[in-house]
């Protein structure tokens, strides 16, 4: 299996503190601060009361909640839960995918970009 190289995200003024923590090894998400439900992707307006929202640092650590190998590709796309309840969208790497499971334990692992901040991939725990 070849190295994947993945896309440097896009930065705007929004999204720059999470990127610039990551660049740091620190995984942030936002919190509500009225209904103080985490959310996952990050944006300033809570999408369940759309309340405001605060940055806080993440675990790292979530279950798989699902996930499908890309055996052609070169990697597997999952979906994540994460300790502080968002599911979100991500990779599963360094680990072998026939080894995995629904329900399976994974930690965070930052992972470089091609010419930009790292971005969030999962690792078995």
């Amino acid at each position: 299996m070849s190295e994947r190289k993945i896309t440097a995200p896009a930065n705007n003024p929004e999204s720059e503190p999470f990127y610039k923590a990551a660049e740091e090894g620190k995984f942030l998400i936002r919190r509500c601060t009225a209904c103080k439900k985490a959310h996952w992707y990050p944006r300033a307006v809570c999408p369940f009361c759309f309340g405001e929202t605060a940055w806080e640092e993440a675990s790292g650590k979530g279950v798989i909640y699902s996930y499908s190998p890309m055996r052609r590709a070169g990697y597997t796309l999952a979906y994540v839960t994460l300790a502080e309840g968002p599911t979100m969208m991500t990779n599963i790497v360094d680990t072998d995918p026939d080894s995995l499971s629904i329900g399976q334990a994974v930690k965070l692992k930052f992972v470089p970009t091609d010419g930009g901040p790292p971005v969030p991939c999962f690792t078995a725990a």
